[in-house]
């Protein structure tokens, strides 16, 4: 079933075309993505679906029963509610019917109907229906899923009571986001949901959206996510709308495909036009050859030539190097605690940087990961432990929050001005590499957007050339492509990184090392994300087994402690059995010789020709046998008694 159609959509800005004849469609169940760099109009998409604004042309035809919900990415909730209270209100009109049917069952159990058969089977009719309506709309289990939902985005039972207005902007941000998952539209349209998401909560939310009896569409710049919710993408690029079937990866793929054709016939056309323009401009002036330059300039002219593949989109162009390369020895953090004003968030860090490694930082919210890279550039001081840095160590820090970018100089003078020795012609050349080029480099700071501000802050980390880097969150303002061309830039940088990210894809790309920050400590593991996941699940595997191996022991100590107390009449019988085990086996023994006797005479020819001897003693052989299987069982069963005394 269709659940969503846009055909033929405009929208424009004043004179500026922001979408062009585009056309998508969702079906139920469908997982749909929207790529695209910044600034392409995927978000503005999004709003006039959910109609949030207004378009200039075309149309959305959407079934009149379909349920729609929107979470914008600057979406954060807004109530003075406490967090359960506000989950609830998604309830009410469940809770209604919760309300009738305890009526109803307070009528059923009045003598005065039961005495009105009419009466009694009307209300019994009424709450058979009410019944089924409240099972259908989740009234046995909308308080269950409201746990798990906020379980999945870590709001825990003890923060329930807490009120919305206390929450920071982050959590508010997942709190939107879980409320919307509990209402269960029939189209969920997610811009940037993965913001303010850690790992954890990111594993959690693609198991939930895989599962979601619903169609999805979403914006989101986090490849790895994309990777593993999305069957379907839309390219966002120059105002139109591109289809490609598959997840992000075999996006990429298809559209190097497209790329290569599209630039071959490109440039096949392209030659044509240049022989076309050559041979006019060489004849039209000649009386003999005038009427046929003409015919291929109405052919130049009514020929409707192929765009660029490459169109008008740049990317950014940047590599960062070093001054002077540092000792192998870069950074040693030796049990170091960290928090804000003697208040510790995490302790018992223990990490090792040498040259040239890129260590990911990695763990859930709020476990201190920002604040030790804080710690470490000397903006907070450390609790306890120690920090030592390695010979010519020179650090490079990039601030999730890009806090000191809020000046109202220009993007120029903001740079100009760390470097006053390079001449504006420089400046402006390192600008424009990070696309800030002509009236772009005129922009006031404090009005950037954040991923303006982020690439000027890479600018400023660029020309300081150091030899360490440490880097909190570099990816979060980013688009896909800006965030290729950072990832190729790291992965050429001769210098140390150690940088936080909740971006996976980013993270298997660049790292070499991954240490989990806990509240109790730090744990390395020497490898990219993937082999973290992998590793750690080997790791919990072990520790199960482990437990599993224990459990027994701890049995058997426990009884061990328990026999020290027990009567004398208990040890009395455990001495008994064991005795009782000693004889059994010297009868064992016994009637074992004693068979292996009557086989061996079995096969004597003086026996076995003589028929009622060899009865005689093939009756005693077995008689022997049944009496062995006796004495082995009641053996066993001793034996298994004594185990458990």
């Amino acid at each position: 079933m269709i659940v969503l159609q846009v055909n033929q959509l405009y929208k424009s800005y004043i004179a500026d075309e922001i979408l062009s004849g585009v056309k998508l469609e969702v079906q139920h169940r469908d997982r749909v993505a929207l790529v695209g760099r910044n600034g392409t109009g995927k978000s503005t998409l999004l709003k006039i679906i959910a109609g949030q604004l207004s378009y200039d042309s075309g149309d959305i035809i959407m079934p009149k029963d379909i349920k729609l919900g929107y979470l914008d990415q600057h979406a954060g909730l807004e109530s003075n509610l406490s967090v359960w209270e506000e989950m609830m209100t998604i309830f009410e009109p469940v809770k209604q019917l919760e309300q009738q049917l305890r009526k109803l069952e307070a009528d059923m159990a009045n003598p005065v109907i039961h005495d009105d058969p009419e009466l009694y089977q009307k209300i019994m009719t009424e709450y058979d229906q009410l019944q089924h309506d409240f099972k259908e709309r989740g009234g046995y289990q909308y308080e269950a899923d409201t746990r798990s939902v906020l379980h999945g985005m870590q709001f825990y039972p003890d923060s329930y009571e807490q009120s919305i207005t206390s929450l920071s902007g982050g959590q508010r941000t997942r709190l939107a986001l879980a409320k919307l998952l509990l209402k269960k539209p029939e189209l969920l349209i997610l811009d940037e949901p993965t913001n303010h998401l850690d790992i954890e909560t990111l594993n959690w939310l693609e198991n939930y959206l895989k599962n979601y009896d619903g169609a999805i569409l979403i914006v989101s710049h986090d490849r790895y996510f994309l990777d593993q919710v999305v069957s379907i993408v839309y390219e966002v690029s120059r105002q139109h709308v591109t289809k490609f079937t598959g997840n992000y990866s075999a996006y990429l793929d298809e559209k190097a495909k497209t790329y290569e054709r599209d630039m071959k016939q490109f440039e096949k056309q392209m030659d044509e036009k240049e022989k076309l323009e050559i041979f006019v401009q060489k004849n039209l002036a000649r009386a003999s050859t005038t009427k046929m330059a003409q015919s291929r300039r109405r052919v130049l002219e009514k020929t409707n030539w192929m765009d660029s593949p490459d169109g008008d989109e740049k990317s950014a162009i940047f590599n960062f190097e070093i001054d002077k390369q540092s000792g192998n020895d870069v950074l040693s953090l030796d049990d170091l605690t960290i928090g804000y004003q003697n208040t510790p968030i995490s302790s018992h860090i223990n990490i090792r940087l040498y040259r040239q490694d890129r260590t990911a930082l990695v763990g859930p919210n709020g476990v201190g990961k920002s604040t030790l890279l804080k710690t470490i550039i000397k903006e907070l001081p450390p609790l306890a432990g120690d920090i030592r840095y390695g010979t010519n160590t020179k650090i490079g820090y990039y601030d999730q929050e890009l806090a000191k970018l809020s000046s109202n100089r220009s993007v120029l003078r903001e740079l100009w001005d760390e470097w006053p020795m390079m001449n504006e012609k420089d400046v402006r050349s390192v600008l424009g590499r990070f696309l800030f080029s002509g009236e772009d480099a005129d922009k006031i700071v404090h009005d950037l957007s954040g991923g303006e501000k982020a690439r000027l802050t890479l600018a400023k980390l660029m020309l300081e050339k150091n030899n360490v880097l440490v880097l909190d969150e570099p990816t979060n303002h980013l688009d896909l492509d800006s965030k290729e061309v950072l990832e190729n830039a790291l992965i050429g940088y001769p210098g140390t990184l150690l940088f936080v990210s909740h971006d996976r894809y980013f993270i298997n790309r660049i790292s070499t090392k991954v240490v989990e920050l806990s509240n109790d400590g730090s744990f390395e593991y020497l490898g990219d994300y993937d082999y973290y996941l992998e590793k750690k699940e080997e790791l919990a595997e072990i520790a199960a087994e482990k437990a599993a191996l224990a459990a027994p022991k701890k049995m058997v100590e426990i009884k061990k402690v328990h026999h020290n107390a027990i009567d004398k009449e208990a040890k009395k019988k455990e001495r008994k059995i064991q005795r009782r085990i000693e004889e059994l086996e010297g009868e064992i023994s016994t009637i074992s010789t004693t068979i292996d006797n009557f086989e061996s005479d079995l096969c004597d020819p003086a026996i076995f020709s003589h028929h009622e001897k060899a009865t005689a003693l093939q009756n005693a052989l077995d008689d022997a046998k049944e009496q062995l299987e006796l004495l082995e069982m009641e053996w066993m069963e001793l034996n298994e008694e004594l185990e458990t005394l």
